[in-house]
């Protein structure tokens, strides 16, 4: 009886984790959608083509080698479809607390969960280089983040591997349960490399410094991928539970959930507050970016947070990633979809909550962990920004740019029979 139980529950926490990967992976339609609708018609077809690539780029390479390095400090996986149900059962019965405890569930879930996190990461990069980057430039830095910059940064969080062997992040107190800088943040800190070595697009600043607003093409699709991306969250959030088996773990994922869409509600109330305030109109794209800054600030710790402070904390989200989106167009970091506002800066300060509710995190610890993985991320990404720049270039021609990449780069307009690509 106690055998089967054992089955059953192991069965129950690998399908679950499973279904939040599907989750995650629909995140990628979220992120397309978002994207297409947030540049302008001349650029969509390109935008959609770096999601789908990116993403089939990114499963290669975590297969290839990202999995080894990031959880065995070694290139090339081993063993992951393999499963010793004798030795699985017998860890089981050794166990004095059964199948309370620590998750066991099959190492090709595990697997599929983290790949769809790493897509994720570069999915942010494609939407702050959009409408200027050449798509090959783009899908090369793509094999080295998936495969090499965004493990080698997970094996000293998630992995548990001392930082170049120098120091554990763990044992300084850093903790970042979903991925607000482990995922978004690096993501944030590679585009941010990106977008400095890139440059603004054509038009988007005058001569005396001023930001001029290039309005997305299709509001419909950002706010529908914006609700895909809202949720996708649940299986990026209640997915990081990693176990659903026992009592005390299913509460634990729907405090998860609640949480996660807490923040999410507030983010979108904060952005639209302070975008009246600011503003004089209730901006949607400000109001788009407040939901997700809300769900990046509460994935760094979804399941300590009470429902209130999860609301305030996203509220909070909200209207930091307004400030922050103001003061990159000032810096003038043109940045087409605001990831670097929402995925960055509220990366980070979704890292500062941390320690607000989780007494086994601490400040110090929070801050040295950012500060690894930005500087890590964003170095080396600049690295390889900078020599892509100097081999194949990076950026398409002026010509390009005017006429819409979707031509150039894909010849395939998204939308031929109602828009011209030149603009």
């Amino acid at each position: 009886m106690q055998e089967q139980i054992y089955h059953l529950q192991f069965a129950m926490d690998t399908f679950y984790f499973l279904m939040c990967g599907v989750l995650v992976m629909w995140m990628a339609a979220g992120f397309s959608m978002l994207e297409a609708g947030m540049v302008r018609s001349k650029n969509t077809t390109e935008i959609l083509t770096k999601n789908v690539a990116l993403y089939s780029i990114a499963c290669i390479m975590y297969l290839i080698c990202g999995y080894q390095l990031m959880y065995q400090g070694g290139f090339f996986l081993s063993g992951m479809t393999e499963l010793d149900v004798d030795a699985t059962l017998a860890e089981f019965a050794g166990r004095e607390d059964g199948f309370t405890g620590d998750s066991i569930y099959a190492g090709a879930s595990d697997f599929f969960f983290q790949v769809v996190f790493v897509a994720t990461a570069m999915s942010i990069v494609s939407g702050a280089v959009a409408e200027r980057m050449k798509l090959w430039a783009f899908l090369v830095f793509a094999v080295v983040l998936t495969g090499v910059i965004y493990p080698v940064q997970g094996s000293w969080t998630w992995g548990e591997l001392p930082v170049f062997g120098l120091y554990d992040l763990g044992e300084l107190g850093f903790s970042d349960f979903a991925g607000s800088g482990i995922v978004h943040m690096a993501g944030a800190s590679a585009a941010l490399a990106g977008v400095l070595l890139l440059g603004a697009r054509k038009g988007k600043y005058t001569a005396d410094g001023k930001a001029h607003a290039i309005p997305g093409a299709n509001m419909p699709l950002a706010t529908l991928g914006t609700l895909i991306l809202w949720m996708g969250w649940f299986g990026f959030n209640g997915g990081s539970v990693l176990k659903l088996g026992d009592m005390a773990n299913a509460n634990e994922v729907a405090v998860v959930f609640v949480n996660t869409n807490a923040a999410a509600a507030a983010g979108a109330i904060g952005a639209l507050i302070l975008s009246v305030v600011l503003f004089r109109k209730a901006d949607l794209t400000m109001v788009l970016n407040g939901a997700l800054a809300g769900l990046v600030a509460i994935t760094a710790e979804p399941s300590t947070p009470t429902p209130l402070q999860a609301t305030l904390f996203g509220a909070i989200a909200g209207c930091i990633v307004v400030g922050a989106i103001i003061g990159m167009d000032k810096l003038k970091i043109d940045d087409p979809v605001g990831a670097i506002s929402v995925h960055g800066v509220v990366g980070l300060f979704g890292l500062l909550l941390v320690p607000l509710t989780n007494s086994d995190s601490s400040f110090s610890g929070q801050l040295i962990g950012a500060a690894t993985i930005f500087v890590w991320v964003f170095v080396t990404s600049l690295v390889v920004w900078a020599i892509l720049k100097q081999v194949m270039g990076i950026r398409v021609s002026e010509q390009a740019e005017y006429e819409g990449v979707d031509r150039s780069e894909c010849g395939v307009e998204a939308y031929p029979e109602f828009v011209s690509s030149v603009k």
